[in-house]
């Protein structure tokens, strides 16, 4: 085991993609220190997701948290800030933890932490799981993994059926659409959502569910009943929880959404999935494109140039609903396909 590193604390107090996309630095941290214990903080929300990763060891809620109390109850040498948080900070702080990791842009983290990470998210050109393993550095941990050597160390399994099993119809292809995302990106248009939900209806072995949260249906019944109302569509919005729609994600036949939570959960439990995005930094595919064994992204071709209403993003319009129908198509006849045994596929 590294001398100094045996127990350590990732904070990552953000939206469930961002938290997704740091599973893999506890993945390998796991490797890189065998014996290492690994712990996340997050919000109470993605705690779900978090639970399903076995390369964490203890998963804890912030709001169930009491942070005064955190590291007299918590022997941790290490905490890394992935995510700040200033009363953790000045809890670790006092605590006189060893090793505190944290950005150096953050003004902060200069009184907090005692090893600073010199990079910026905002304007650096890798992925935002690659982005986290600039905070090993500090640690004297100098590693920056190739994209494609990242989903393998996701370790995100779905927790069985959660109660979910008999929703989807094992004889169709369950295709997922996630239309909205809480506000955190930019969203391909409902009219598009539903030009796609009339492409696929040609096809009867293919059934569409619509998730989201029960405000996010509410929505989606003022400004797209033509999606909702279509033959081959169901809405399971605000009808289960987390735990239920991790389950319903490591089930499907695949995934469409755009830059959003649910998505990349999809990619790391290995789905096909299908990420949407603008062509426009920080918030395009370079950032934020779905990582996974069956993941890819569309765009637009160029920026519009004319972006101040997110709501009208003529970038995400420019994704033409048969595009994403081609991409369909092909999961569907990859799903067709004959699959070799398990043994041969090893071999």
């Amino acid at each position: 085991m590294h001398p100094l590193l045996s127990r350590i604390l990732i904070c990552r107090t953000d939206n469930i993609g961002d938290v997704v996309l740091t599973l893999p630095l506890a993945g390998f941290l796991k490797q890189a220190i065998p014996g290492v214990r690994v712990d996340m903080v997050c919000r109470a929300y993605a705690a779900p997701v978090v639970r399903c990763c076995r390369h964490v060891d203890r998963v804890l809620a912030l709001e169930e948290l009491d942070i005064d109390r955190l590291f007299a109850d918590e022997a941790y040498d290490t905490v890394v800030f992935a995510f700040p948080h200033r009363a953790i900070g000045r809890a670790a702080r006092r605590a006189h933890v060893p090793n505190r990791v944290g950005s150096s842009h953050r003004l902060h983290h200069w009184i907090s932490c005692n090893r600073l990470a010199h990079f910026s998210r905002a304007r650096s050109h890798l992925h935002e799981a690659q982005l986290n393993f600039a905070l090993l550095k500090p640690l004297g941990i100098d590693h920056q993994p190739p994209l494609d050597a990242l989903w393998p160390l996701y370790g995100l399994q779905a927790p069985g059926e959660a109660g979910v099993g008999h929703v989807f119809d094992r004889s169709r292809f369950n295709l997922i659409l996630h239309p909205k995302s809480n506000g955190n990106g930019r969203e391909w248009p409902l009219a598009r959502y539903t030009e796609l939900a009339a492409l696929l209806g040609n096809d009867p072995g293919i059934a569409l569910w619509i998730t989201g949260s029960r405000a996010e249906g509410e929505l989606l019944a003022r400004e797209a009943p033509a999606l909702l109302g279509s033959p081959n569509v169901r809405s399971l919005c605000g009808q289960v929880g987390l735990d239920g729609l991790v389950a319903l994600i490591g089930m499907a036949d695949g995934l469409v959404a755009s830059g959003t939570g649910p998505l990349h959960i999809a990619a790391a439990l290995g789905r096909p999935t299908l990420g949407l995005f603008p062509p426009i930094k920080p918030i395009d595919i370079a950032r934020w494109g779905a990582l996974g064994q069956r993941a890819q992204s569309l765009c637009g071709e160029q920026a519009c140039g004319d972006c101040a209403d997110a709501r009208h993003c003529r970038c995400m319009e420019a994704i033409g609903a048969h595009q994403v129908a081609q991409v369909v198509a092909g999961w569907r006849a990859a799903a067709a396909q004959p699959h070799e045994p398990l043994e041969e596929a090893a071999a």
